[in-house]
């Protein structure tokens, strides 16, 4: 089965992480499973030195699996491979109804751009296809796609679950 992936993108400071969480929010109280894929533009360590999974990491393993009572986490090296690409990423998730994936700008899925007047920079949606709709707390040219207010969770919601159909 195809995963359903809807993406959130924005320049720095626009809400992707408060429209990402809102609508984790919004798709889980409809009852779905929804996973998310997050992109970071600086180092990511969920582990700390001097904790047993540290250490092997520090010893040389590719991949620690570190599992408590209530959560798991894998830890993967790249050690000098490429990091992965973001369909890549999609395909280590388990089958969930959606993930929805911030940041990855310029990937080839489909995806909401975040965008704020007061920290916003030319829209992405300009040069980008895959940006399907657009959320704003201003009024700004939609360029013919659908433009919906940052607050208005639910519809955006209903956007994107009849988007992945």
């Amino acid at each position: 089965m195809k995963q359903r992936v809807f993406g959130i993108c924005g320049w720095k400071n626009n809400g992707k992480t408060t429209m990402t969480t809102r609508l984790v929010t919004e798709f889980v109280s409809r009852g779905l499973q929804v996973s998310t894929i997050k992109h970071a533009h600086h180092l990511v360590d969920v582990d700390h030195p001097g904790t047993d999974s540290y250490k092997h990491r520090e010893a040389g393993a590719r991949e620690v699996l570190l599992a408590g009572g209530q959560r798991y986490a894998v830890m993967h090296e790249y050690r000098g491979s490429e990091p992965l690409e973001v369909d890549q990423l999609i395909d280590r998730l388990s089958p969930c109804d959606l993930i929805l994936v911030e940041g990855f700008k310029f990937a080839a899925h489909p995806k909401l751009e975040v965008h704020r007047s007061e920290a916003a920079r030319d829209l992405i949606a300009r040069t980008d296809p895959n940006v399907v709709v657009l959320a704003s707390d201003s009024e700004l040219e939609a360029l013919g796609r659908p433009l919906y207010a940052l607050d208005d969770i639910a519809g955006i919601a209903d956007f994107i679950w009849e988007y992945v159909q």
